[in-house]
């Protein structure tokens, strides 16, 4: 299954209590399809005490089935808790974007899109070289500060 088929089959469910396994997500999610995968990140502290960070994900096999689940579950109650399901979103990548360890104007994201085109750094040069400065807007305008009729 390709990368963006999986991402659509694929729910995001968030506000779990710690009481909650895969096994409890496998029970709620199964009337609304098969389900393929199942995960729960562990805490990034290894001598944390909990299980996991109190969100999930629940690949289903079939696109549809995941949207069914979206609307079906969203806003429902699970161990006395809120949860909230909605379509998984990609990961990003650790060196884009801020709080990366790479310069925001090194990345490859922020070039692509700020960039500037080599054709127009070339006209640019060729303005300041020729000395042509377009006509400042403002220019005769001096006495336009002066409010009533004109003077005779």
């Amino acid at each position: 299954m390709s990368e963006s088929a999986r991402l659509k089959s694929t729910v995001y469910v968030g506000g779990l209590d710690q009481a909650v396994t895969a096994q409890t997500l496998a029970e709620a999610f199964v009337p609304f399809g098969e389900i393929v995968d199942i995960s729960l990140p562990k805490p990034e502290a290894p001598n944390s005490s909990e299980v996991h960070r109190g969100f999930g994900y629940v690949e289903f096999d079939l696109p549809q089935d995941a949207k069914e689940a979206i609307d079906n579950m969203d806003g429902s109650e699970l161990y006395g808790r809120t949860i909230k399901v909605a379509a998984a979103k990609p990961q990003k990548d650790a060196n884009e974007g801020l709080g990366s360890k790479t310069a925001i104007w090194e990345q490859e994201g922020y070039l692509a899109k700020y960039a500037v085109s080599d054709e127009d750094r070339q006209v640019t040069a060729e303005t300041k070289a020729e000395g042509n400065r377009p006509q400042d807007p403002m220019q005769g305008l001096e006495q336009l500060d002066v409010a009533g009729p004109k003077p005779e």
